[in-house]
């Protein structure tokens, strides 16, 4: 049974691998103050643009997408604060409470198609004025691509930053899938403008060829002081840091992070562009490697036989919307095999 479950299924790529095994009997640092971990911050600054404040941005390794949030975004807040997200964001529906156990309050709010814009945050400013017996929000998380595979452009992005910073709101941005975002098909954003237009966000390799490890960059500096000590609090100070800075040094040379991307979203692409031509609807519109296909159960049942993926959202009485995630080690030859079940 082959799986379009999710996009880390494999261990990591190739090149990932050799470079552990190249370097596994070196001897360096720990925690992160290694020579690899810091030549791969180096790298991923030359991607934040070549001005001041994207030399000077802060980047630290941590191991997993709900460690990396749950540390950044309780180091950022006051105790009092609060989150506004998408219903639908990683932090609501699948990190077990994460946010909420570090004491921070998440305030949800439905969207059309899980990107957060400015009147959706308003609705959550509007009902809790300043009033000290309730939380006051203070930061808006967003996901790109979001948890429905949809990806925010540019001039969205400039809009929720200025009214982010006009309503003095932290802009934070999971980046799970950034790579994928970033490589879709349209998309004009850059890790520069993601460095320009938040506070602070990640990018994502345990989906994207990497064996684990998320990369943090923090460009606001009032965020930056004693970071490391909230890593280490939430035991995220991985003492073998180089294991994440070699991986990122890796995926960053070469342009591989963004190869990667590009050949899981073309790999959804084939699938989505053979869906469609065969009438069937999708429950989002999504250039990125998670397509939302709209499917008779017949067919669902059917398709479990030989394949893994998820049943997402039941539709009507006969039909279920169901999510395929193709990934950097997804080969073409498995997606034209899979497509002729259509």
């Amino acid at each position: 049974m082959y799986s379009f479950k999710n996009d880390y299924t494999e261990t990591a790529h190739p090149r990932i691998l050799q470079a552990l095994l190249d370097t596994n009997m070196e001897q360096d640092e720990g925690y992160g103050l290694d020579r690899h971990s810091k030549a791969a911050a180096e790298s991923i600054r030359n991607h934040l643009g070549d001005d001041a404040c994207a030399q000077s941005a802060d980047i630290h390794f941590l191991c997993g997408g709900t460690q990396t949030n749950l540390t950044a975004i309780s180091s950022f807040l006051r105790p009092h604060e609060a989150v506004i997200a998408p219903e639908t964001a990683h932090i609501c529906v699948h990190e077990t409470g994460a946010i909420e156990a570090t004491g921070h309050k998440i305030l949800k709010t439905p969207t059309a198609d899980g990107k957060l814009r400015p009147d959706d945050i308003q609705l959550i400013l509007d009902i809790h004025p300043d009033d000290e017996h309730m939380v006051k929000p203070r930061l808006v998380n967003i996901s790109n691509s979001t948890e429905i595979g949809t990806v925010y452009g540019k001039r969205e992005l400039e809009d929720l930053s200025r009214f982010c910073k006009e309503n003095k709101l932290l802009l934070y941005a999971d980046g799970a899938r950034i790579g994928s975002a970033l490589a879709s098909e349209g998309c004009d954003l850059s890790l520069a403008d993601m460095r320009r237009l938040t506070d602070a966000f990640y990018i994502g390799g345990t989906k994207n060829g990497a064996l684990m490890g998320e990369a943090l960059v923090i460009s606001n500096d009032s965020l930056k002081e004693d970071f490391r000590y909230h890593i280490k609090q939430k035991g995220g100070l991985l003492a073998k840091g180089r294991v994440l800075g070699v991986q990122f040094e890796e995926l960053f040379r070469d342009g591989l992070f963004f190869e990667l991307a590009g050949h899981a979203n073309r790999m959804a692409a084939l699938i989505m562009t053979k869906l469609k031509s065969k009438g069937y609807d999708f429950l989002t519109n999504s250039p990125s490697n998670q397509i939302f296909p709209i499917l008779p159960a017949e067919l669902i049942r059917r398709l479990q036989k030989d394949w893994a993926f998820y049943v997402w959202q039941k539709i009507d009485e006969k039909r279920d919307a169901v999510r395929f995630v193709t990934s950097w080690a997804t080969k073409e030859e498995i997606v034209r095999e899979f497509l002729k079940e259509f």
